[in-house]
């Protein structure tokens, strides 16, 4: 079954600013929705609330009709950020934290994570100190740490910001993979070229609010919003 993710109303500050105002959404399993906008237009705060990471002030988030709270949501999306977090142990024992928690079998554990490393060009990596790893090598490793856990709702946070074309290449290509499946993948990114690869649906996000939702064809061929047009063209604000 499929699910479906849907955010009515949702709205968040930090004292006097107000981050996300009024933002309602819905998403299907098996979709890449990518959200795009300038920086501070509140993308990752959005990623945050749905990874149940921050609390949001006003609306509600509902997976199959249901309500969520933040310990539920956390339970059900991951969310990896732009700049990656590993332990100062072994690439193999950075992976496998999640699963052992999980009470995954030894053997289980060992065949998924060559997998996963396969998947995003890391083959036999395991025994490296995560730490020693180049900054794309890490981000491709949060990645497979990422999809380990199969998430019902996977959250990228620039994913391929500041990496190599190869390792950008390559952990977009991992992406890719995952959406044939009945999970959801939100992706925030700047890349405007990377948001007509991957995504099912655009979501341009300015000032807290939703501006423009439309499939990539759409968005940049034939925006509705004034605002969006001048966004791609680079004429927006900050």
């Amino acid at each position: 079954m499929e699910v479906r993710l849907q955010l009515k109303n949702v709205e968040k500050s930090y004292g006097s600013v107000k981050a996300l105002e009024n933002i309602n959404l819905e998403i299907v399993g098996g979709k890449t929705i990518t959200l795009l906008g300038t920086n501070g237009a509140g993308k990752t705060t959005l990623l945050r609330i749905i990874a149940g990471l921050e609390k949001r002030d006003k609306g509600s988030i509902l997976l199959d009709g249901k309500g969520t709270n933040g310990k539920q949501l956390r339970q059900i999306a991951t969310l990896v950020f732009q700049k990656t977090v590993m332990f100062n142990r072994s690439v193999y024992s950075n992976l496998a934290y999640g699963l052992k928690i999980r009470g995954k079998k030894d053997t289980e554990i060992k065949e998924e994570i060559a997998r996963e490393l396969h998947a995003v060009g890391l083959r036999n990596f395991e025994k490296r100190k995560a730490r020693k790893t180049s900054g794309g090598e890490q981000q491709r490793i949060a990645l497979a740490r990422a999809f380990l856990l199969n998430p019902q709702i996977l959250l990228l946070d620039e994913p391929t910001a500041h990496l190599d074309p190869y390792s950008a290449t390559i952990i977009e290509r991992a992406i890719m993979s995952r959406t044939k499946g009945k999970g959801i993948v939100i992706l925030a990114t700047h890349n405007l070229s990377q948001a007509k690869r991957l995504a099912d649906y655009v979501v341009h996000i300015y000032g807290g609010k939703i501006v423009e939702i439309a499939t990539p064809e759409e968005f940049f061929n034939n925006p509705r919003s004034e605002m969006t047009r001048k966004f791609i063209n680079g004429e927006l604000d900050y």
